[in-house]
């Protein structure tokens, strides 16, 4: 018996009932198929990270600003050994060093030069004006009594343009150990003094 002649034995029923089977069967074979084929991938591009504002967010942490060490002496309140920031200039050690003494010469200093690590800053006094003549005593002509540098303490030392605890006390133990100066200028036989100093201090002591 032919296909044809078996349909024509179904009822009505029978023959919507095969429609219906095959129209699913159909419909199901071919969502799978669909289902089955590659889908194409979108690649965008990677967005930056933000802030809370919106802007985007710095990934390289700023550096620190570096610090360097500066000893700043002579004819300040406070000398000593400070610690500043790269950049800082040599008005900024004095203000650190409770800035200058009366006699100061801030002239003799360029006091917008940077700062730079392990260097000192030597505030010069004023040079007296004038001199001595015959018959006057061992002091200025500014009234400024001269320091002897045989009978001085370490305080009175200490008060000297670049002459701090370290170099009054080799001062005292020089004198205690090869006797009485004979001169200003054997203070350049101290350790420590060298001619910038001995030249700072020169018209402020006496022997």
């Amino acid at each position: 018996m032919s296909l044809g002649d078996r349909l024509s034995t179904l009822s009505r029923g029978e023959l919507a009932g095969l429609v219906v089977v095959l129209a699913v069967t159909l419909g199901g074979t071919g969502l799978w198929y669909a289902r089955s084929l590659p889908k194409p991938v979108e690649i965008g591009a990677p967005s930056p990270s933000v802030g809370a504002a919106g802007a985007p967010v710095a990934t390289s942490p700023s550096p620190s600003p570096t610090t360097i060490v500066v000893d700043v002496a002579g004819e300040v309140r406070r000398p000593g050994v400070y610690e500043f920031t790269e950049g800082q200039r040599v008005i900024d050690a004095l203000k650190a060093a409770g800035g200058p003494k009366g006699d100061a010469n801030l002239a003799a200093l360029n006091l917008a030069a940077p700062l730079a690590d392990g260097s000192q800053v030597l505030v010069p006094a004023s040079a007296p004006t004038g001199g001595t003549g015959a018959g006057t005593s061992s002091s200025s002509t500014t009234g400024t009594t001269l320091i002897d540098v045989n009978t001085a303490d370490a305080t009175q030392l200490e008060e000297l343009p670049g002459i701090g605890e370290v170099l009054a006390g080799a001062i005292i133990k020089y004198r205690e150990d090869n006797g009485p100066f004979a001169s200003v200028d054997e203070l350049d036989n101290v350790s420590g003094i060298g001619p910038a100093t001995l030249a700072d201090i020169r018209d402020l002591v006496t022997v």
